[in-house]
C-alpha cells in the first residue's frame, strides 16, 4: 500500500464516482424543480407516504436525511408552510412530534414521483444493462456494510 496516494485505478474509480454523482445530483435536482421540490424535499416526501397516516417522528426523518435536527426543522418548515406536511404531537411520545403527509403533500409527490422516475432512466436506467444493475446494487451493498462488523 502506498501511503498518502492512490494508485491509478483507485484514481479512477473514485473519481469517477464523484463526477458521476455530482452530475446525476445535479440532473435529477434539475428535474425535480419542475414541480418545485428539492431533492431533499422529495425523500422526505416519499418517507412519510411510505409511512402511511400516522407518519414519522421528527427525529427519525432527520436521521433518516443525515442532518442535524436544526438543519431539519428548516427543511421541514418549508414543507409545512407550502401545506406539504403537518407536525402533530406524537401519540407514543408526547414530547416528540410527527411529520404527516398532506393531501397536498400526495400530490405534489405523485407529481414529483413521475419526473423523477423519468429522470432516472433517462440520466442513468437506459445507460446500463440488467447485469450493470446487478453489479450495482452487489457493490452498493457491500460498501453499505459496516467493514469492522459486516452488518448494514
Amino acid at each position: 500500500m502506498t501511503e498518502g496516494r492512490l494508485n491509478a485505478l483507485e484514481e479512477e474509480a473514485w473519481g469517477g464516482f464523484l463526477r458521476t454523482h455530482e452530475r446525476l445530483w445535479r440532473q435529477l435536482e434539475t428535474g425535480l424543480s419542475a414541480v418545485n421540490v428539492s431533492l431533499a424535499e422529495y425523500d422526505v416526501l416519499l418517507a412519510l407516504d411510505a409511512a402511511g397516516p400516522g407518519g414519522l417522528r421528527m427525529s427519525d426523518l432527520a436521521e433518516r436525511r443525515l442532518m442535524s435536527t436544526g438543519g431539519f426543522t428548516r427543511l421541514a418548515d418549508r414543507l409545512e408552510r407550502r401545506s406539504l406536511i403537518e407536525r402533530r404531537r406524537s401519540a407514543v411520545d408526547g414530547r416528540s412530534l410527527d411529520a404527516v403527509l398532506t393531501d397536498e403533500g400526495r400530490t405534489l409527490l405523485r407529481q414529483a414521483r413521475r419526473q423523477h422516475h423519468s429522470d432516472l432512466r433517462t440520466h442513468f436506467f437506459e445507460r446500463l444493462n440488467t447485469d450493470d444493475l446487478r453489479q450495482l446494487a452487489d457493490i452498493w451493498t457491500r460498501l453499505d456494510s459496516d467493514p469492522a462488523t459486516g452488518n448494514c
